[in-house]
């Protein structure tokens, strides 16, 4: 069959517009998130972006709060868990809270939802039951593996929102350059620690190097460590 083009006088069919779903509002969602922040998030810009009104998502979300929680859900979806292994149970947490960090990371503020989320969604539950599993596995008794999962999530996620912090100040002071925003940020904590009278503050100002450390993974990981041999402590 012969293809011709479509006379000029004549329009051309509007493109038609994906089916509204839970899926596409928490899909777009996302994105709004990880280009422009926490803050930028709402359902009316949820709506903008779909080119429809706000209250056609309610139908699908029952509101904000309902929609950042299954996007921190799908989110946890990226976390990849190995079969877990109690003989090996120290290295396996450290593995997956190190993932899990990385992804929160990854997704610009999302953090701040995961401090103060109930974990309910069906990837949230996957990761309770797979540190759950591993910990009570290995013989932990099962309280202080439910404090464990506890204290071990709200760290990663407030190491994880730390970061975010700085992200959010770099879109604010129109800074490209993770590096050159750093380095800025902690010569200022720098030159203020050395401006403390010595006298009044003498290990302070003695220490200013290690007190202004930059490497925030090499911190996240030193805390790491530490929740790690306590657990092993509490395993004996």
């Amino acid at each position: 069959m012969t293809t011709v083009p479509t006379p000029p006088w004549r329009k051309s069919p509007r493109p038609m517009k994906p089916q509204l779903s839970q899926a596409l509002i928490v899909e777009t969602g996302l994105r709004i998130l990880d280009a422009e922040g926490l803050d930028a998030l709402s359902m009316r810009r949820v709506a903008q972006e779909l080119e429809t009104g706000p209250a056609s998502l309610y139908a699908h979300v029952s509101n904000k709060e309902e929609l950042l929680d299954l996007i921190y859900d799908v989110i946890l979806g990226e976390i990849r868990l190995p079969e877990p292994d109690p003989a090996d149970w120290r290295r396996q947490l450290r593995a997956y809270a190190l993932e899990a960090h990385r992804v929160l990371t990854k997704h610009n503020d999302i953090s701040k939802t995961a401090l103060v989320s109930i974990p309910t969604g069906p990837n949230a539950l996957r990761v309770g039951e797979y540190m759950m599993r591993l910990l009570v596995s290995a013989g932990m008794s099962p309280l202080d593996a439910s404090f464990v999962v506890d204290r071990l999530s709200l760290y990663i996620a407030g190491d994880a929102f730390e970061g975010s912090q700085h992200f959010a100040r770099m879109r604010t002071q129109g800074v490209d350059d993770p590096k050159t925003y750093i380095e800025g940020f902690v010569g200022q904590i720098r030159d203020y620690y050395q401006s403390l009278p010595p006298e009044q503050f003498p290990t302070l100002t003695a220490y200013v190097a290690e007190l202004t450390d930059p490497d925030g993974q090499a911190r996240f990981e030193f805390g790491l460590d530490l929740m790690l041999e306590g657990m092993a402590a509490r395993m004996k």
